[in-house]
């Protein structure tokens, strides 16, 4: 016994000492170079597998980009805003932005595929929501050979060694309803040959049954509202019925409408971008044009030693000249700045920034010699917006608030689903079968003899077979049907709150629009009024600086160098104020959902088959009077829409009663005067008639205060 335990303390220690310690450490095991490939190089970035086509202008190549050193483009390319738009809209798979999306976050893009994308989603579209109604045809066949010693008789059917071939055929056609009820037809066959003594003689092993199968839901999981909304198999927390399915292809729709219509946006926004950078390095050019002549005539006077030439007054003139140079390279380049998406208006971006910028929207080749130039000029007539209208056109017309309605509508309709669990799980089930045994499964020949062969006799009707009844199955207390009702009901609070808050900040974003519009109109005239009296100014003190002495010149000049640098900044201001209170009306489109139509651009779905409107008129004429007590389970289901949405309609007029809306004429407004009483000089109008019409709830008034820059754009120089 002494020898035995001291044999097992020293197994124990044995093993102990082969098993390796808890506190294992990596530098303890010895290097092994065939792991040394995933020891260093496993995670190592990697270039992709991937065989795609490069875009075109990556691919082949392109020119390089017209830069300071080398500003003189091949040719102008002449460009309307609606030709940008166009262009945008044609070369946009990829809805654009210019936040870098793109780049950044590539699976928020939206393209033109993604409506397409979530209709024919396999889990959650609704084909696939469609697809739990389908018929579905079920076939099993299995064969056996059985060779058995048996230990008891009984259940060889007399015999202790049984041989056995087995058949079994199952074919099945099986349709789930919109009452939530599973219908089922059934063919089985089967084949049974065994050397049981008690089989009859001669043999029959074949049988034949034909069943038909229903089973209709009573109560929980009953009626045609809940499976279009929770779908067959619907659980609490999980429903993808088609009603479901359908609103999330409406909230796809609404986020595509919202995509284009921001592309359109960032579109006219850059175009005007660029026509400010255009007339922007205009006012600056002649700005230096002018401190250029002023530069030479004090430099001369330098250079002959006259009064007036001093050294401090000749460095004072370059510097303004060097000044205004500055803004000229900076007017034509751009300075860089980083990439987002804004309603403001900036101004600052220079002209070949800010045509980059409008090539990247417009999805065209970013350098091909050419330099983009605007035609179009701004909006000068005074645009008055009927506030009341606007209010209701903004909250019915918004992309965003449509979405949020159908969020709202989708989980409303899951409440009412939801609430159909709080009841007790009682299914009516039925089945009818006929039986047929036979010697042969068929023949050809109809026999006289019983049993000849299985068909004949399930055709016979002598055996016939039903079953009805009732299954009833309800947890006790309905504590998670409870805990989802209520969680339903969280998430329609949660969306109604939603869309409430997102109805104060459309009202509070027209509020500020239309605020906007008014205060860019005021500007634009105070603005010119300002163009007008710098440009007197500096008029004036040029005839008074050429003929004065040399005392007086030297006077003279602070006040010249600084009414050249004020009319420079009111010439650009001026062409601020306008593309500000042009934008500005863009923006009370933007706001109040009509954007598109604004640009006379409309969305359409593509026509169904021909075949889908019959059906749907077939459908609709055979529908027929519900009893009372069914209506629960068959009730025609519950609308969640009140048609196509028109885009050309009145949000205050319902959708039966649609009409175009209609341009307003124009109305005569008075002239503003001067402070000292004198009208302003009528400038010149670009819009057709001395009026501007636009579509939707406004009216365009004449107005002589704003003088706009008629003439077209002329190249760089």
């Amino acid at each position: 016994m002494t020898c035995n335990l001291n044999s097992l303390r020293l197994l124990l220690v044995a093993l102990a000492a082969a098993v390796p310690s808890c506190a294992w450490r990596a530098d303890s095991v010895s290097y092994d170079p065939d792991l040394a490939h995933y020891q260093e190089l496993a995670t190592q970035i990697e270039f992709p597998d991937v065989e795609s086509e490069s875009y075109p202008e990556v691919a082949v190549g392109s020119p390089a980009p017209i830069t300071i050193d080398n500003a003189a483009p091949t040719e102008y390319w002449d460009l309307s805003l609606d030709e940008a738009i166009q262009t945008a809209l044609q070369h946009s798979r990829v809805l654009r932005d210019l936040g870098g999306l793109v780049l950044e976050s590539p699976e928020n893009v939206r393209t033109v595929h993604d409506p397409a994308i979530q209709e024919t989603d396999p889990r959650f579209g609704v084909e696939a929501a469609l697809s739990a109604f389908d018929a579905e045809l079920e076939s099993s066949f299995f064969f056996e050979n059985n060779d058995r010693a048996l230990n008891n008789v009984f259940f060889g059917g007399g015999t202790r060694l049984l041989k056995q071939d087995l058949h079994a055929y199952r074919t099945a056609i099986s349709k789930r309803a919109a009452t939530g009820g599973d219908f089922t037809v059934r063919k089985i066959i089967d084949y049974d040959l065994n050397n049981s003594p008690g089989n009859d003689d001669p043999n029959r092993p074949w049988t034949v049954q034909l069943e038909g199968e229903f089973r209709q839901p009573l109560m929980q999981g009953a009626g045609v509202d809940f499976n279009r909304i929770a779908g067959p198999g619907g659980a609490p927390g999980s429903m993808n019925g088609v009603l479901i399915a359908r609103l999330n292809t409406d909230i796809s729709l609404t986020e595509f409408e919202a995509s284009v219509r921001n592309l359109v946006n960032d579109v006219e926004n850059a175009y005007w971008e660029l026509h400010f950078a255009y007339r922007d390095l205009d006012a600056k050019i002649a700005a230096r044009d002018r401190a250029l002549q002023t530069w030479r005539k004090i430099n001369s006077w330098y250079v002959s030693h006259r009064r007036g030439g001093e050294i401090e007054r000749e460095a004072q003139a370059r510097e303004q000249y060097f000044r205004m140079e500055e803004d000229v390279q900076n007017a034509l380049t751009g300075r860089t700045v980083d990439r987002f998406r804004t309603n403001t208006f900036r101004g600052h971006g220079g002209v070949h920034q800010a045509e980059r910028r409008l090539r990247l929207l417009m999805g065209t080749v970013m350098n091909d010699g050419r330099l983009i130039r605007p035609t179009e000029e701004p909006l000068m007539a005074k645009i008055v917006f009927n506030w009341e209208d606007i209010l209701v056109e903004s909250l019915t017309r918004r992309a965003e608030i449509r979405r949020q309605k159908w969020r709202v509508e989708s989980t409303v309709l899951e409440l009412a689903a939801t609430r159909n669990f709080l009841l007790p799980r009682i299914d009516a089930v039925g089945r009818y079968r006929w039986r047929g045994l036979g010697h042969d499964l068929v023949n050809s020949e109809r026999q006289a003899a019983r049993f000849d062969n299985a068909f004949q006799d399930l055709t016979s009707g002598d055996f016939q077979e039903w079953q009805l009844g009732l299954e009833v199955a309800l947890p006790i207390g309905f504590r998670k049907a409870h805990a989802a009702v209520r969680n339903a009901e969280l998430k329609v609070a949660r969306a109604k709150a939603i869309l409430e808050q997102q109805e104060r900040d459309v009202v509070h974003d027209l509020t500020a629009a239309f605020a906007e519009l008014d205060r860019a109109y005021a500007t634009s005239q105070t603005s010119y009024n300002r163009r007008v009296a710098a440009h007197e100014q500096l008029q004036a003190l040029d005839h008074k600086y050429e003929d004065a002495d040399e005392n007086e010149r030297t006077r003279l000049l602070d006040l010249l160098l600084d009414a050249q640098r004020r009319v420079a900044d009111a010439d650009s201001n001026y062409y601020r104020a306008i593309l500000e209170y042009t934008l500005a009306i863009k923006n009370v489109h933007l706001q109040k959902g009509s954007l598109l139509d604004y640009n006379e651009i409309y969305l359409a779905e593509g026509p169904w088959p021909g075949k889908a409107y019959d059906d749907a008129a077939r459908r609709n004429n055979t529908q027929i009077d519900i009893p009372p007590f069914l209506q629960r389970i068959l009730q025609m289901p519950m609308p969640v829409s009140r048609g196509p949405y028109g885009q050309r309609s009145n949000a205050s007029e319902s959708p039966e009663s649609v009409e175009p809306l209609e341009r307003h004429p124009a109305v005569e407004d008075g002239v503003p005067v001067e402070p000292g009483g004198e009208p302003l000089p009528a400038p010149a109008n670009d819009t057709e008639d001395g009026q501007a019409s636009d579509q939707g709830n406004e009216t365009a008034v004449d107005e002589e205060t704003i003088n706009p820059a008629t003439d077209s754009l002329q190249p760089l120089q």
